[in-house]
């Protein structure tokens, strides 16, 4: 009757194309599922969970401990801006590990960087969920605080995500801070602080548009922002690449002038979000789901840029240093391609 049972089932999951996952597998592995699992979770439902259960507090018996955390939060909005509040403990949770060890995501150094000094780390492909850098600068699970002692990262993103009850907590204790250029200065400015890297994905979310497996295809030529702020503040700027990122989801093809992608750059530019679908494999089965792919990211650190310090920048000074810097992201990419990429010869950095 099993055995009967088990064909039966084999062959529906034949014809449904559902290529389920062994029963045997490694207890590890099972772990570094779940890790992954509950990353794309938080990514995809944790701001709107903690809407709910702060909507939830509000209407029950305990209204006032939402009254008390609502007064300490609206006192405490600034501090995404003003250096953020990281706690080492929650960037080395466990489950952060298995996290990075599910595709693995390996953080790689190309040179020493100086503990005295802070560094602007302009990361590349943004992906769809920027898995690489997030392993890499938001916890310790690629093993930073080994590779560059005495340093500090600082992820940046959308201030809007510091507005969310709870959900902000978490982020702050993972260093995370807001895009904004007060807060990127603040963090960058040696008077305050040394040896902080903070990692800005320039690309945004209208990259994320573009990431396809297998394709590289970055925005940059118009993005001279993160370039004004390295001269504002003296600090050097840090090629930084995540090989494989865009092999982690296999999202719904979105040609441009498509119908689709035009709804995805509306939503974009009201919301500053694209709304991509993250196409992945399940927690049992490898065919479909929204859990990433196991697939390696190695994210490259390159050699810093030294930036002289220029409080008002002309237009013509920061084409000269975007400029540079264009040219030694293409270079690492180039260089180190073959190291992390199949089929690196038909794989080329597309600049927009």
């Amino acid at each position: 009757m099993i055995d009967t049972l088990r064909k039966v089932f084999s062959k529906i999951s034949d014809l449904l194309g559902v290529e389920w996952a062994p029963l045997d597998i490694p207890m590890s592995r099972r772990l570094q599922t779940l890790g992954a699992t509950a990353w794309i979770c938080l990514a995809l439902f944790g701001e709107a969970l903690a809407i709910y259960l702060f909507i939830k507090l509000v209407y029950s018996d305990y209204w006032w401990l939402a009254i008390l955390y609502g007064y300490w939060m609206l006192n405490d909005i600034e501090i995404c801006n003003k250096g953020g509040r990281t706690f080492e403990f929650a960037r080395n949770w466990s489950w952060w590990r298995y996290f990075c060890d599910y595709f693995p995501i390996t953080l790689v150094k190309t040179a020493d960087l100086d503990p005295s000094k802070n560094y602007l780390f302009a990361c590349y492909p943004h992906g769809i969920f920027s898995s690489g850098a997030y392993g890499s600068f938001a916890t310790n699970g690629a093993n930073f605080p080994k590779l560059f002692p005495g340093m500090s990262a600082h992820l940046i993103v959308l201030g809007g995500h510091f507005l969310v009850p709870f959900f902000r907590d978490l982020i702050l204790a993972l260093g995370l801070c807001s895009s904004s250029q007060e807060s990127i200065l603040y963090l960058l400015d040696p008077k305050r602080y040394q040896g902080n890297c903070v990692a800005i994905m320039v690309g945004g979310a209208a990259e994320a548009l573009d990431s396809h497996p297998g394709k590289y295809k970055i925005i940059l030529s118009r993005r001279k922002g993160f370039i004004r702020v390295a001269m504002k503040s003296g600090a050097s700027l840090v090629p930084v690449f995540s090989f494989g990122e865009t092999d982690v989801f296999r999202p719904i093809d979105n040609p441009e002038n498509g119908i689709l992608r035009r709804i995805q750059e509306k939503v974009r530019v009201w919301t500053g979000i694209s709304p991509m679908f993250p196409l992945g494999r399940g927690v049992f089965q490898y065919s479909f789901g929204v859990v990433p792919i196991r697939t390696p990211v190695t994210t490259v650190v390159g050699e810093p840029m030294e930036v002289k310090k220029n409080l008002e920048p002309t237009s013509e000074e920061i084409d000269a240093v975007h400029a540079e810097f264009s040219k030694r992201l293409t270079e690492l990419f180039e260089r180190e391609k073959s190291k992390y990429l199949k089929n690196h010869e038909g794989i080329h950095l597309v600049i927009t």
